[in-house]
């Protein structure tokens, strides 16, 4: 069995797509080592520190665009895997985020992933090239594909309501996280974390890019209920005018916005805290919410779209301006040490449906039944 992947995410993401990307292709491949299976990653750039996440990853190539292709690499994405899929021998071609190339052979079955329809729910939040580009896209690999994958339950009402993607036509498979939020942190990661960011010893997180689908003012409006020697620490990159009320509204003190933070330092930094902190207002999946559980670390979020898929019973939820229940949560975490380990208790037992290999399964699943049928 050869899979083929439009591998660009995997080479050059280092968040979202990324992550997602990654995980699929090792998690699938790991799963199907044994009955010989080949993955074929097509991909216009490779970055270095990406290419060095396969290794040890066994039957794994990667295809780039050669001669002229090179001063073309968006087209060569586009048009040139086509040409080549017959000679790698591929029989599934999986986009791995919204979109497939085009005139891909008949013989080739076709999976893509669907993250969300951000694009179509709140078109204010992209320029009027990148909404048509992008819904074009999605629009092309939703009616070729014979299978559209969504991460959430969420992306599939959306798939069904906004595209109108027959449901048949769609399979709901989860996302996990990035492996280094399934290992266990240790009090000296912690501790060294800690010292790095010079943060206090009780503190609540909000990790996530700072913009305004992802609503990190409701956090800091929460905070004026807490104890003065509870900080909040936003972790992101702020973007527009948004990010600049958000950063305008932290004082370095109680509310801190750190950018730039190393993603390896994630995991230490949930671990850290008395509770995080994610009231986005849409999100595909809501990666934050799973990240927090899988760290231990209890997460207060919002009750829209998909949070709730990702936090389950192990979450608490408020409506996203709703502050006052927000900080409510934060309090009782703060006070109450034997709930917050019963939430962590909860956590590990639903984190369990996320984890790498149970999501790899159900994709190696699907494409055996897709190969089969």
């Amino acid at each position: 069995m050869v899979i083929a992947y439009d591998a660009k995410r995997a080479f050059c993401n280092r968040t979202g797509l990324g992550n997602y990307s990654r995980g699929v292709i090792a998690g699938v491949q790991r799963s199907a080592h044994s009955e010989g299976s080949r993955a074929v990653l097509y991909t216009p750039y490779a970055e270095p520190q990406f290419a060095s996440y396969f290794d040890g990853v066994a039957r794994i190539s990667v295809r780039q665009p050669h001669g002229l292709w090179r001063c073309m690499p968006n087209t060569w994405r586009t048009l040139a895997p086509a040409q080549h899929l017959r000679t790698d021998d591929v029989r599934l071609y999986h986009g791995l985020s919204h979109e497939l190339p085009l005139f891909l052979p008949a013989g080739v079955r076709r999976v893509v992933t669907m993250h969300d329809l951000i694009v179509r729910r709140y078109p204010h939040y992209f320029s009027l090239f990148d909404r048509i580009i992008h819904r074009v896209k999605q629009r092309h690999a939703c009616r070729v594909a014979d299978v559209v994958v969504a991460i959430s339950e969420q992306t599939k009402r959306d798939l069904i309501d906004l595209m109108h993607v027959p449901e048949e036509k769609i399979r709901v498979v989860y996302q996990s996280c990035e492996p280094q939020f399934w290992q266990p942190v240790s009090d000296v990661q912690v501790a060294a974390v800690r010292e790095k960011y010079g943060l206090p010893q009780r503190y609540v997180v909000c990790i996530g890019t700072v913009e305004e689908r992802k609503n990190q003012l409701c956090a800091i409006e929460a905070m004026k209920q807490l104890p003065d020697d509870v900080a909040l620490v936003i972790v992101g990159r702020p973007r527009g005018a948004y990010g600049k009320r958000v950063v305008a509204a932290a004082d370095g003190r109680r509310v801190r916005v750190l950018s730039g933070v190393a993603f390896a330092d994630f995991p230490a930094l949930y671990a850290g805290a008395v509770a995080s902190v994610y009231m986005s207002r849409f999100e595909g999946f809501g990666i934050p919410v799973l990240e927090s559980i899988c760290c231990d670390c209890p997460v207060v979020t919002s009750n829209m779209s998909s949070m709730p898929e990702a936090g389950g019973d192990a979450a608490l939820y408020a409506a996203p301006d709703d502050h006052a229940a927000v900080a409510a949560h934060l309090l009782r975490l703060l006070g109450d040490d034997a709930f917050r380990q019963q939430c962590i208790k909860k956590g590990r037992a639903w984190r369990t449906r996320f984890s790498p290999e149970v999501l790899a399964q159900q994709m190696l699943a699907l494409y055996k039944e897709l190969l089969h049928d």
